[in-house]
C-alpha cells in the first residue's frame, strides 16, 4: 500500500480563512491520521514549481490552533497559473519549453505526495482542476481537494466561500471609522470602494453588516454627530443598472438637505465601460496572468468620485478602500465553523480518494459535498433577488433595477 503524504498550499488573493484553513488541516489530519506526513508549498504554486517547500514537524503540528488567530496565509501566495507556460517562464519559474503543469506534477512525485489540498478562489481551483486532469491522463496517483477562498463568495457553484462573511463584517467596522470623516469638513463626499471584480456580493454584504452595526447607535440630538452621518446613500454594484444623472439629482438633495453624501462602490462597478473609455483613449490596460484586468490600476472609486464629486458640487471629496484591511483579517466565528465543516470534508474526501472542491453545492440544493473540478467556475453574479438586498436598498432608499 502507497505511503501516504500530503501537500497544501495557498494562492491567490488574501482571505480571511487561509490561516485558519490550513490549521485545520493540520489538526485534523493530526488528529485522524497522526501518521501521515504533512508539507506545505512556499507561496502556492510558484513554490510548487520551485520545489521550496515547508516541512510540517511535530512542534508545528501541536501548535496549529494558533493559525486560526490570524489573518493573512502561513505557507505565503502567489498568483501562478500553470497552463500559461509563457508567464511561468517569464517569472523563471519554469525553463523554456517546459510544460509548468508537467514539472508541477513531477515535483509532486518526486516528493512522494499522495493528497494535495489547494486553499484558494476561482483561479487557484480551476488551476488544480487543470493539474489534476493533467496527473489523471498521465498515470500518477494523486488525489486533489480544494477549499474555496474568496472575499466576494464568486466561485460557481458554490453557496458560501470561506472568508466572505468576515471580510463583509470587517470592511462594515473599518467604514464605521471612516464614516466620521463627513464631519470633518462641510459638502463632503465619501465613496467606500470594496473589493469584488464580478460579483457585488460583498458590497451588499457589507453594507447590510454595516446598517446592522449602526442601526443600534444612540446619539445627542441637536449635535452633527446623528443617524444621518451615518447612512449609505447609494450603493453601486456590477450587477445593478443606474443612470448617473437621475442619480446625481437625487444625491444633490441629499446633499443639500445634510451636507454629506456617502457612497458605497463595487470595484467591478462600471468596470468594463471604464476600460473601453480607457482603452479608446489608447491606453495600455494591464492584465495578470489569468487575463483580468488589474483592477487596483483602474480605481474605479475614483472614478465615481470625479464624477459624483462635480455633479452634487461637493467641496470635499475621498475614496477610502476596505479590501485589503477586511482581508488581511482572521476569520469570524460564522467563518470558523464553514472552515471547520469544510476541512473536514475534504479530509475525508483526501482519504477515500476522492478530488474536487469542498462546498455547498447550489445545484444539490446547498448539500455540502466535494464538487467536481468541472464544474467549478469563476465570475458567479450576486442574486440581486436575495430579499435581505431588496431590505438594504430599501434602507438607502435607492431605486434600482439589475443590468442588462
Amino acid at each position: 500500500m502507497t505511503k501516504q503524504k500530503v501537500a497544501m498550499l495557498t494562492a491567490g488573493g488574501l482571505a480571511p480563512c487561509l490561516s485558519s484553513a490550513v490549521g485545520g488541516l493540520i489538526e485534523r489530519y493530526s488528529d485522524i491520521a497522526p501518521d501521515i506526513e504533512l508539507v506545505a508549498y512556499r507561496s502556492g504554486y510558484q513554490g510548487l514549481l520551485l520545489a521550496d517547500r515547508i516541512e510540517i514537524g511535530k512542534d508545528m503540528r501541536e501548535k496549529a490552533y494558533l493559525l486560526h488567530r490570524y489573518g493573512g496565509s502561513p505557507i505565503g501566495n502567489s498568483r501562478v497559473k500553470l497552463t500559461n507556460a509563457a508567464d511561468c517562464v517569464k517569472r523563471g519559474l519554469v525553463k523554456e519549453g517546459e510544460n509548468p503543469l508537467r514539472v508541477a506534477a513531477e515535483r509532486l512525485a518526486a516528493d512522494g505526495i499522495t493528497i494535495l489540498h489547494t486553499i484558494g478562489g476561482d483561479d487557484t481551483n480551476t488551476t488544480a482542476a487543470d493539474l489534476a486532469a493533467y496527473l489523471g491522463a498521465n498515470g500518477y496517483n494523486l488525489t486533489v481537494v480544494g477549499l474555496p477562498k474568496t472575499v466576494d463568495n464568486d466561485v460557481v457553484p458554490i453557496r458560501q466561500s470561506l472568508g466572505a462573511w468576515t471580510a463583509a463584517e470587517v470592511g462594515a467596522g473599518f467604514f464605521d471609522n471612516v464614516s466620521n470623516e463627513q464631519s470633518a469638513a462641510p459638502r463632503t463626499l465619501v465613496v467606500h470602494e470594496v473589493m469584488g471584480r464580478h460579483c457585488g456580493w460583498l458590497t451588499a454584504a457589507t453594507a447590510r453588516a454595516y446598517i446592522q452595526k449602526t442601526s443600534a447607535d444612540e446619539y445627542v440630538e441637536g449635535f452633527m454627530m446623528n443617524e444621518a452621518l451615518k447612512n449609505i446613500d447609494g450603493l453601486y454594484l456590477p450587477e445593478l443598472a443606474f443612470d448617473l444623472d437621475a442619480e446625481a439629482d437625487r444625491l444633490k438633495k441629499v446633499m443639500e438637505k445634510n451636507g454629506f453624501v456617502t457612497l458605497f462602490v463595487s470595484e467591478g462597478a462600471c468596470l468594463d465601460a471604464i476600460v473601453a473609455e480607457r482603452e479608446a483613449a489608447g491606453e495600455t490596460v494591464k492584465r495578470d496572468a489569468f487575463g483580468h484586468v488589474k483592477i487596483d490600476t483602474i480605481n474605479v472609486g475614483n472614478w465615481f468620485s470625479k464624477q459624483f464629486a462635480a455633479l452634487l458640487g461637493a467641496e470635499r471629496a475621498m475614496v477610502q478602500k476596505s479590501g485589503y484591511y477586511a482581508r488581511s483579517a482572521p476569520a469570524n466565528g460564522d467563518d470558523l465553523r464553514l472552515i471547520q465543516s469544510m476541512v473536514d470534508l475534504a479530509v475525508e474526501s483526501a482519504l477515500n480518494k476522492v478530488s474536487g472542491v469542498t462546498g455547498h453545492d447550489e445545484g444539490q440544493n446547498g448539500k455540502l459535498r466535494t464538487i467536481e473540478f468541472p464544474r467549478i467556475k469563476g465570475g458567479k453574479h450576486f442574486d440581486t433577488g436575495a430579499k435581505w438586498f431588496g431590505e438594504v436598498m430599501d434602507a438607502i432608499g435607492q431605486k434600482w433595477k439589475p443590468a442588462g
